[in-house]
């Protein structure tokens, strides 16, 4: 069993039977009385998110997970599919579960699955991946003014916030914790 004031984002949980991983956490000290702790996670199962409060002291089950390096294979619809890199076994993962992740997976990227008890749960990706750009707005001519940016779909269909001097068939860099624009890797 954990303290409540010990969870943060990231950590993950069980609560009344469900695994939930913690995505926000506020922690409130009012002037008397105990701290209340504010929590927004996601299950791990249904990929449903909840909002949950905690009064200081309360404690949740601390739960033991196992991490393998994997990589992305394909997506079929709403599953996608990782092979362990040690073992080649292949497991499968539910979009909802992924949930903004999937925009950032393009095939062979190496990954850390989340095992609970043999069940994959979760991945973590690396801090940045490189995407090729496939479409972007035209940049006004003339519009130089500092932090000019304009709307570009990577391969992965996901929408990125760009400079205006990116364009088609670039390769950039996305932070995958933040989903921004980091820099243009090549042209």
């Amino acid at each position: 069993m954990i303290d409540v004031s010990d969870l943060r984002k990231g950590v993950t949980f069980e609560l009344d039977g469900n695994l939930y991983k913690v995505l926000e956490y506020h922690h409130h000290k009012p002037g008397r009385g105990n701290a209340i702790i504010r929590i927004k996670a996601r299950n791990l199962r249904s990929g449903a998110t909840i909002e949950k409060t905690f009064v200081s002291g309360e404690r949740v089950q601390d739960i033991r997970l196992d991490y393998h390096t994997a990589q992305y294979l394909y997506n079929d619809g709403d599953t996608y599919y990782f092979m362990d890199t040690e073992t080649f076994e292949q497991y499968p993962i539910r979009a909802e579960i992924l949930g903004e992740s999937a925009g950032f997976l393009k095939e062979n990227l190496e990954v850390k699955l989340t095992f609970y008890n043999n069940e994959p749960l979760d991945i973590e990706l690396p801090t940045t991946v490189d995407l090729e750009v496939i479409q972007a707005e035209v940049a006004v001519k003339g519009d130089t003014a500092t932090g000019v940016t304009k709307t570009v779909t990577v391969e992965t269909g996901m929408q990125i916030q760009v400079p205006a001097f990116v364009e088609v068939g670039d390769i950039i860099r996305v932070d995958t914790r933040t989903g921004e624009y980091v820099t243009r890797v090549q042209s």
